[in-house]
């Protein structure tokens, strides 16, 4: 008689809460990129109860220094989507690098899609058009400037994310089905905002830094809680605990998770802590 398969864990969104996985723009911050009183308290609550806070998001991890002492981070923080795990100092835990020659057709298959191609490496921001779409608004959150090169020939080693933008959103979600079709395992492809397809190795995804941060803490996945905001943030509810979409999510988000909270503009972030994860505290 063959064996029988061993059944796969499935989350429950009632055990301890032990950790709190946020994505950050469209969650933990306003749509004007601030941090407001009553979700940093959120976070010292989440400490008083012994619960464990990080912090992920697609931007690099130097974008997102300016939440490390507000929020008191002592976790390692997932930048570029898990792309590149840093200390709360910024010092690099590891990075996970695209391949040259994928890199080298990612950018092509974005070009074709019309969509402006931006490059990181390392802690580093790469661009061809110094105002070019959301270039500008994008410096402003991370609080760094790009550089500007000719073209990225050079610029294909060591690449930790690649960014399609638009303002023609169908073309960014029509982009971000063909990157997968074309690249399938080879890469992660997914939508972090809906003008921005980011394109990164396919273990640097946060779903990966749900499993990375379980066995990095020693935390069980199922006591882990993800909150988040947009498609690339699916992952990561499928593998924790209790998931929590904002008010701001689209419809599909929302189903994908387990509780919805409101919007970023009406304290979602502080709302879902104080009524779906405190409760759940050890």
């Amino acid at each position: 008689m063959p064996a029988m398969p061993t059944p796969v864990p499935q989350p429950d969104p009632s055990a301890p809460v032990r950790l709190l996985l946020a994505d950050v723009d469209g969650t933990l911050v306003t749509q004007q990129k601030i941090l407001t009183d009553r979700a940093r308290e959120a976070v010292a609550k989440l400490d008083a109860a012994g619960i464990a806070f990080a912090i992920t998001s697609g931007r690099p991890p130097r974008g997102m220094a300016m939440l490390v002492e507000p929020l008191k981070l002592k976790t390692p923080i997932a930048g570029f989507n898990g792309g590149l795990f840093v200390h709360p100092d910024l010092s690099i835990i590891d990075a996970r690098t695209l391949p040259r020659e994928v890199a080298l057709a990612a950018v092509k298959t974005l070009e074709e899609h019309k969509l402006d191609v931006w490059i990181y490496s390392g802690n580093d921001w790469f661009v061809r058009t110094r105002h070019g779409p959301h270039v500008d608004r994008e410096e402003w959150t991370v609080k760094f400037e790009p550089t500007v090169v000719a073209n990225f020939d050079d610029r294909l080693e060591g690449v930790v994310k690649i960014v399609g933008v638009s303002d023609d959103l169908k073309a960014v979600e029509v982009a971000e089905t063909d990157a997968r079709h074309q690249f399938g395992d080879h890469v992660s492809a997914a939508r972090s905002q809906p003008y921005y397809l980011d394109i990164t190795h396919p273990q640097a995804n946060k779903g990966a830094v749900v499993k990375r941060l379980s066995e990095q803490l020693k935390i069980p996945t199922q006591n882990i809680a993800t909150i988040g905001d947009m498609p690339n943030d699916v992952l990561m509810f499928a593998l924790s605990g209790l998931s929590i979409a904002m008010g701001n999510a689209s419809p599909d988000v929302q189903r994908a998770a387990r509780r919805v909270t409101a919007s970023n503009e009406q304290e979602g972030f502080a709302m879902a802590v104080e009524k779906y994860v405190l409760p759940l505290k050890s």
